[in-house]
């Protein structure tokens, strides 16, 4: 198989223009059309697909303005401990290069009734807060974005930013690497203003603390995304799903595609996904880490153990996950 045969027929063709540095270890890579055509729209929050010559699949959120049709931004923070996707964007995409992307997917959207705007963005976690930024004040909406670095030289946007600072909408927080010397999150989230709304994103430790200060804020206004697998809270096996050394056992539970009545077993070290893919059923995946929801499928019966960080509470009620959840029942019925 060819690198060619890798990319899925909706990705596009696009070519890098411009590749910025925008702070330590950060760089924005502008992505246009070749022939100079519109790209297709998206809204604040969105991300696209990267797809990379060894079949893997990264996602980075757009950080350009959603009213600017002719380019995508995304802004990379090289990981030398990561999973290899960073690094190959900071070595080896260069201006000129094309790339293959899929087209943009949004699982953190703006909550557009909200009267106030909380953004907390934890380091590379401001990606998605740009699109937002430029698109709330278009808007007109109020909106206040506090930025959490380790340093000036760790902040990227910087000069992007420098007119909301200005007028007191966005605050930056260097913390100088230590916890603690920055933002106040406790402080900041203690109390809930009717008519606010929270978004969040950044490294593990941000995101545990803005979830403990925000248990008490009203259901659904508070919105987050992981921006990788990594800072996403590991989910475990209960005890019946490990043997005595910890490793899985038995067949943990079995599925039904309900418009071929077919029952296929689920083992403890397989997902829903691979399943499904043994048996020739193909279910579009993206992330596989619960972190998008490309692969959601419609369940009819069961009882479902959701592992994944972005479907609602409502969606859960009639979808899954196939690359994370598992069952709580002995068996599932895919509406497949």
């Amino acid at each position: 198989m060819s690198s060619e045969d890798k990319y899925p027929v909706h990705g596009m063709r696009l070519q890098v223009r411009q590749v910025t540095h925008q702070a330590i270890n950060i760089n924005s890579f502008e992505l246009v059309h070749p022939e100079g055509q519109e790209l297709p729209p998206f809204d604040p929050g969105a991300h696209i697909d990267f797809y990379f010559h060894d079949g893997s699949v990264r996602q980075y959120s757009l950080c350009s303005d959603p009213a600017d049709h002719s380019r995508y931004l995304i802004g990379v923070l090289r990981d030398d401990k990561g999973r290899g996707g960073s690094q190959a964007l900071h070595e080896r995409v260069h201006v000129q290069r094309t790339v293959v992307v899929g087209k943009p997917r949004n699982n953190f959207p703006i909550a557009e009734e909200a009267k106030h705007h909380l953004l907390l963005a934890g380091g590379i976690g401001v990606t998605p807060m740009m699109a937002m930024l430029y698109h709330l004040d278009s808007i007109g909406a109020d909106f206040t974005l506090h930025y959490c670095s380790k340093s000036p030289e760790h902040t990227a946007f910087k000069a992007d930013l420098a007119p909301y600072v200005e007028d007191g909408r966005v605050f930056f927080h260097q913390d100088g690497g230590i916890p603690g010397q920055g933002l106040d999150i406790a402080k900041l989230l203690k109390k809930h203003k009717k008519g606010t709304h929270l978004y969040y994103c950044g490294p593990p430790g941000f995101m545990r603390a803005v979830k403990q200060f925000t248990e008490h804020w009203p259901e659904g206004t508070v919105h987050f995304e992981f921006f990788t697998a990594g800072a996403a809270p590991k989910q475990t096996m209960t005890g019946d799903e490990l043997g005595k050394d910890g490793e899985a056992i038995g067949i943990g539970f079995q599925i039904k595609v309900a418009s071929t009545g077919k029952v296929y077993s689920v083992p403890n070290d397989k997902t829903i996904i691979e399943v499904l893919a043994e048996n020739g059923i193909k279910v579009e995946v993206s992330c596989e880490s619960g972190l998008c929801s490309t692969c959601s499928v419609r369940y009819l019966e069961g009882v479902v153990d959701h592992r994944d960080l972005v479907l609602s509470d409502k969606e859960k009620m009639q979808y899954l996950t196939p690359c994370v959840s598992r069952a709580r029942s002995d068996m599932l019925v895919l509406d497949l």
